[in-house]
């Protein structure tokens, strides 16, 4: 639910093991798949890893791969995304071993980022955070997700409210950098005001550089999937999912944010920054919901 993903396709510099999901900011990337699957792996609504057993790659073969894309695409590379769901989770021999060469193979290089749990970033030392900054990992992607506590329990989220805001406390004291990504819906109607609420209270402790809002989809086979079939679980409407839009908008309070609501799942796309651009969100978010402004048709929305 987090990013766009891609088949897997093997050649010359892209040797990956099922689907692929980054972010949609990463989209430019270079995606070295140094981890497979998820750790975790428990998220009622996430379907992403469910067919992938986790397993870290041997460092070998990560770096052989890193050297295959500087033979296929020159140094130029300046962006790269180190997948798969949760790649902070390597232990720093890993970490150590690739951004060590990435950096002397990519001369441009300017920033390489990964998903990471607020677990796998409190697993890690200040010390140890304080040197993968400084060997390159300058960005870190966190899904809370929600932060209502019964929601974050529902959805098996695996961390807490404040997991997340000293995960990213952390990220921050090391000098990362931190896009931290909320789930329109995850409370589903019986706890949209809550969740909403929470979650603007979750970005506003977290304070991160970007933060993005996506759309809860359920999909077939998982254990979410199973709740609406069982009737306990129901998705709000689509300008129920604008309120709950309207509601972060309104009450998230970070230093100052990048804000989007582009990824495909979402209805209505909006861009600013917060608190700069707060009043001309809301005001978009209020003609959509007057029914001034259409909303994204079904058949255009995705994963």
């Amino acid at each position: 639910m987090r990013g766009h993903h891609f088949p897997a396709q093997s050649g010359l510099f892209m040797r990956y093991e099922g689907r692929i999901y980054r972010p949609p900011s990463e989209a430019r990337s270079y995606i070295l798949q140094a981890s497979v699957g998820c750790s975790w792996n428990k998220c009622t609504y996430c379907d992403m890893y469910r067919d992938k057993q986790f397993r870290v790659r041997e460092l070998p073969e990560i770096l052989e791969d890193l050297e295959f894309a500087r033979r296929a695409l020159g140094p130029d590379i300046v962006k790269i995304f180190v997948a798969d769901g949760d790649a902070l989770v390597m232990p720093m021999s890993h970490w150590r071993g690739i951004l060590t060469r990435a950096a002397e193979l990519f001369v441009n290089l300017r920033q390489l980022s990964c998903y990471a749990m607020a677990s796998n970033v409190q697993a890690k030392t200040a010390a140890e955070l304080s040197e993968l900054r400084e060997l390159g990992l300058r960005l870190l992607y966190i899904g809370p997700e929600s932060g209502d506590a019964k929601v974050l329990q529902r959805i098996a989220k695996g961390c807490t409210f404040d997991d997340h805001v000293e995960a990213a406390q952390m990220a921050k004291a090391a000098g990362m950098k931190t896009s931290v990504i909320f789930l329109l819906g995850a409370g589903g109607i019986s706890r949209s005001a809550e969740h909403a609420s929470a979650s603007a209270e979750l970005a506003t402790a977290m304070d991160p550089e970007f933060l993005s809002v996506l759309t809860l989809t359920v999909i077939p086979g998982t254990p979410i999937a199973g709740l609406v079939e069982r009737g306990r679980f129901e998705l709000p409407e689509p300008m129920g999912l604008l309120r709950e839009l309207r509601t972060i908008v309104a009450k998230a309070k970070p230093t100052r944010t990048v804000f989007r609501t582009n990824h495909a799942s979402n209805y209505l796309p909006i861009a600013g920054n917060l608190p700069r651009d707060r009043e001309k969100l809301l005001a978009v978010i209020d003609a959509a919901l007057a029914g001034k402004t259409a909303l994204r048709p079904e058949d255009f929305r995705g994963l």
